[in-house]
């Protein structure tokens, strides 16, 4: 059988994440939640809205990425 052009999809398990965070920072997450839902049409939870919010972070910080993709062997 020939290859394929997909390669195989990676794991996507949710991994469950439990965090305590200061009453400041909650506040600020919902009131993010009450933009959000103002500029979209939708509400969505906090707890929804989060991995987005830390994979765009993740995604942005350029010193992170050419630090770990020095660090990724293949």
């Amino acid at each position: 059988m020939s290859a394929i052009r997909l390669p195989k999809l990676p794991d996507r398990t949710p991994v469950k994440l439990a965090i305590s965070i200061l009453p400041d920072l909650h506040q600020r997450l919902q009131d993010y939640a009450a933009a959000y839902a103002e500029h979209y049409g939708c509400e969505e939870p906090v707890a929804e809205l989060i991995p987005a919010m830390l994979t765009a972070f993740l995604e942005s910080d350029r010193e992170f990425a050419r630090w770990r993709g020095g660090r990724q062997t293949i």
